[in-house]
């Protein structure tokens, strides 16, 4: 397993509350979990406890790819950061209030079947997404 850990980052125009909660929140994340506009998030879970399991179904709209991605929770600090763990790999999400602003970072190990640039790519296009939509709803 690869020791690269790679960050994204976003600053999103809204309060960390709404930034928390669009971020964890069901009912958002499958409005803004994927990385391009031919993919859809149809589902997702979130018991977001020490020990707890997020758990999101990304695919192709046309049904041609899917996968799930699913994590344990290691640390949460509410409304600040939190950790999980996936696939033996770990991931660090950090919210930062800048007054009416919040930054998101996330942190992540990289994973060794996919060139570096594309993970940081595709991560990063989610996270572009999240900011969207968080900002126009």
């Amino acid at each position: 397993m690869s020791n690269t850990k790679i960050t994204v980052q976003a600053t999103i125009n809204a309060d960390v509350s709404k930034v928390w909660d669009y971020y964890n929140n069901p009912k958002h994340i499958v409005n803004w979990n994927f990385a391009d506009p031919s993919w859809h998030c149809p589902s997702a879970e979130n018991d977001m406890s020490i020990g707890g399991t997020y758990k999101a179904r990304m695919e192709a709209k046309d049904g041609s790819f899917g996968f799930d991605f699913e994590a344990v929770y290691s640390e949460i600090t509410e409304g600040k950061q939190f950790i999980y763990e996936f696939g033996g790999r770990t991931a660090t999400v950090r919210f930062k209030e800048l007054g009416s602003k919040t930054e998101v970072t996330v942190t992540f190990d990289a994973e060794n079947e996919n060139p570096i640039d594309l993970q940081k790519n595709g991560w990063q296009a989610i996270l572009n997404n999240f900011k969207n939509y968080t900002e126009n709803n």
